[in-house]
């Protein structure tokens, strides 16, 4: 894994908190508390709450200050409509095109999942996904696929822990490990479909 900068880093410490709900959606911040909170300096934090911006996790509003997104009544139902297009071809390309040492990391992010669903922590497990997308990130050589995706699976986190359960969480993580596996052998076709039936469970309520 690559060693992140400290903006990453800001960046995964405010993402951790949105996803999880502490910031609640609506919820209005100074960038000073989110400087604390994050546990960064101003110019790493800033960066980060640039990419949460981007990413419509955080609205800027001028001489306010910034607010944490609402979720949407359709937001679920659009987020899962694109991922169930454009997750499997990641997943694909990536069983297709990761090295040696990518996919030994991914055998290391389904160990961690299942540690997860073991010890029933749920926000654990959120890390645990967290950084399985950013190992696809790594791997997938469609940087336009990327991109594309890296929001949705933020906001897809976030609805999920909303109305999570250790079940489901372990059901996700069955799933998990299954793309996991097929990547490891790289099978194109297998992690396609593995990743496809892991959208199609996540659409579920």
């Amino acid at each position: 894994m690559p060693v992140h900068s400290q903006a990453h880093l800001a960046y995964l410490a405010l993402e951790r908190l949105i996803v999880t709900l502490k910031l609640a959606p609506g919820m209005l911040l100074t960038e000073k508390q989110l400087i604390e909170l994050a546990g960064h300096g101003r110019t790493p934090v800033r960066e980060a709450i640039q990419k949460l911006a981007w990413q419509e996790l955080i609205e800027v509003l001028p001489r306010v200050g910034l607010q944490i997104t609402t979720i949407g009544p359709e937001d679920r139902v659009h987020l899962m409509q694109t991922r169930q297009r454009l997750e499997p071809l990641a997943a694909a390309l990536v069983a297709e095109h990761a090295d040696t040492d990518q996919r030994r990391a991914m055998e290391d992010c389904a160990a961690e999942m299942g540690q997860c669903a073991d010890a029933d922590d749920l926000e654990r497990f959120l890390v645990a996904d967290k950084a399985f997308d950013e190992l696809m990130e790594e791997a997938c050589p469609n940087r336009f696929l990327t991109a594309a995706l890296a929001p949705l699976q933020t906001h897809a986190r976030r609805i999920w822990f909303a109305s999570a359960s250790v079940e489901r969480m372990r059901g996700s993580v069955e799933r998990h490990v299954t793309v996991i596996n097929a990547i490891a052998r790289a099978d194109a076709g297998g992690a396609g479909a593995a990743m496809s039936s892991l959208m199609t469970y996540l659409e579920q309520d």
